[in-house]
């Protein structure tokens, strides 16, 4: 009896031995994003598959609150030496991250291991500085127009609309008809006039929007901006817009029935298509006339590596972006969220499959990105403290829409305002 139980104590031992040698030998990487909702379950979904699949490593995904959040706890978490290995920004913090010497480029850890040059030339662009990828593209998307062909049809109305004049018509016409009391609303107010500039070619700030060295101005007071917030705001007195908030409100309007056209994040349409009790379609952005030809401009979030790890952690690192990089992952990705496929072959794969003529809404916003002009006004802007400037503009818009001034006299107000904002941004780093 004694001698049985030594060795069942014996075997207990090398068991519980050879388990902490497994573990020891497990690398773990934190992994903090912003994904709340049905998004949560799809970030889950990747970590799962990629922990499944490497014995030797462990990713573990915390939900660590909104892309602000998220950002300032990962530069704080760097200060005070207790780092994520990754976290997930949004596209409006990349000045931030490039200057908060709390990152560790991508470029630096991963370059000649992970194949950059499959992913969609568009995203590429915006999060690249000088032709190097500072942060591994994720979850990418742009603005579209959403229409309720049910209410087109209603109105008499046989094409989709390809100018904001045509908004106008088509807008009045949805009105008079019955069809719905608006024409158009649109979320994110201040990024759709980004869009609109990057849209049309236009500089949104000066140094190449911030490319060729960090921007010091906007260029809110110039003719552009004050022509397209000019004219929503004439479209808003005569009943065409209605003001959709600052972020997803537009949307419930838009199921609602209220306003038969939405401009909204590329992000939002898997939960349209799910939740309208009508047809759906899906078209590019209106343009102005004679006002120039650019690209719609790449939103979302990316992944940002942070300092403090060793060597053996960063590899891990560059197994995961790998990981995410695979085909069957990034349209697993793209299916269960609407963001972009971001590769070329996961595009291939997902035409050859036949997937975007059957659901040609999926296309839309695609085939936008890649039919316009490459230039830095089109890649994006990259301005610091880029959040605060975008409430700054999205109060602009408010007062505009509301009388409370013109769209001149809102827009010189915020000019001002958002160069003060990069004067002591500067100053911050001594630039």
């Amino acid at each position: 009896m004694l001698k049985k139980s030594i060795i069942i104590l014996t075997l207990v031992t090398l068991f519980a031995f050879s388990a902490a040698m497994v573990s020891a030998q497990t690398i773990e990487l934190e992994f903090w994003h912003a994904m709340s909702g049905g998004r949560t379950a799809a970030v889950e979904k990747i970590v799962d598959g990629f922990n499944a699949e490497h014995d030797d490593i462990n990713v573990t995904a915390q939900f660590t609150g909104s892309y602000a959040e998220t950002l300032t706890q990962g530069i704080s978490a760097v200060r005070s030496g207790n780092p994520p290995h990754i976290i997930q920004v949004y596209e409006v913090g990349t000045q931030t991250m490039l200057d908060s010497e709390a990152i560790v480029p991508v470029y630096e850890i991963a370059e000649g291991k992970i194949d950059f040059g499959s992913v969609i030339q568009p995203i590429l662009n915006y999060y690249s500085v000088d032709g190097k990828l500072y942060s591994m593209p994720f979850n990418s998307s742009t603005a579209m127009l959403y229409y309720n062909k049910d209410a087109f049809a209603a109105a008499g109305i046989e094409t989709v609309p390809e100018t904001w004049a045509d908004i106008e018509e088509m807008g009045l016409q949805i009105i008079d008809s019955g069809a719905a009391n608006h024409g158009l609303s649109f979320g994110w107010p201040a990024w759709i006039l980004e869009q609109m500039h990057a849209y049309h070619n236009k500089p949104y700030a000066n140094n190449d929007n911030g490319r060729s060295g960090r921007a010091s101005e906007v260029y809110l007071d110039r003719d552009f901006a004050k022509m397209v917030l000019g004219t929503w705001t004439d479209l808003v007195e005569k009943d065409v817009v209605a003001y959709g908030g600052r972020e997803y409100s537009a949307n419930q309007d838009f199921l609602a029935g209220e306003v038969a056209m939405l401009i909204q994040s590329t992000s939002s349409l898997s939960s349209i298509m799910e939740s309208a009790d009508f047809e759906v379609g899906t078209t590019f952005l209106p343009r102005f006339e004679g006002q120039g030809i650019g690209n719609s401009v790449i939103g979302g979030a990316s992944l940002w590596v942070m300092q403090g790890h060793s060597d053996e952690e960063y590899e891990a690192v560059v197994e995961f972006f790998k990981y995410l990089s695979k085909t069957d992952v990034t349209i697993q990705w793209h299916k269960d969220t609407g963001y972009f496929p971001s590769t070329n072959a996961a595009v291939k794969t997902l035409m050859d499959d036949r997937w975007f003529s059957d659901n040609p809404n999926y296309l839309t916003a695609f085939l936008q990105v890649l039919s316009g002009v490459q230039s830095p006004a089109a890649n994006g802007v990259l301005l610091g403290n880029f959040v605060e400037i975008r409430d700054i503009v999205d109060t602009a818009v408010e007062e505009a829409f509301t009388g409370e001034a013109t769209a001149e006299e809102a827009l010189n107000k915020a000019d001002e305002q958002a160069d003060n904002v990069l004067q002591d941004y500067t100053e911050l780093f001594n630039d």
